[in-house]
């Protein structure tokens, strides 16, 4: 559903928010361990990331990456679209350009209902939420 550049990014918010949530910073190479991901490759989502504002960082011996509060509030929406576009709340199912309600593609009428309800979880997931559910242990990043 998902490239796999905006699953790593919303892997590694989640688990930036668990690890700053005290105000820490965390470095790439420990993203990369506790996401499972390759350390040049979340290092360049993260940048982009952070140019677009979505995750904070601090550079220096004591920098890293973090979430504060309102970072703490970002939809996974917006990741999603800073990292892959807009392309999953209104592209065809079939990747046609001219697929609209009056040209429909066969999949164009099942596909509208699915968009809805990924574009609703999208929006209302926040990536705190996600990171308390870490906390309690009722989800998972890494299986070790």
């Amino acid at each position: 559903m998902f490239s796999k550049t905006c699953e790593y990014a919303i892997r590694a918010m989640i688990f930036i928010a668990q690890k700053s949530k005290d105000g820490s910073k965390i470095g790439i190479r420990d993203i990369a361990k506790g996401i499972d991901s390759p350390e040049y490759f979340i290092a360049k989502i993260l940048q982009e990331l952070g140019r677009k504002g979505v995750v904070q960082s601090m550079k220096g011996p004591t920098g890293g990456f973090y979430l504060d509060n309102s970072a703490r509030k970002t939809s996974l929406a917006t990741i999603v679209k800073a990292v892959d576009g807009d392309n999953i709340f209104s592209g065809c199912g079939l990747g046609l350009k001219q697929c609209s309600d009056k040209h429909p593609c066969p999949l164009h009428h099942e596909f509208t209902k699915i968009r809805k309800d990924i574009t609703n979880m999208l929006n209302k997931t926040r990536v705190g939420d996600l990171q308390e559910e870490l906390d309690q242990k009722l989800t998972f990043l890494r299986r070790d």
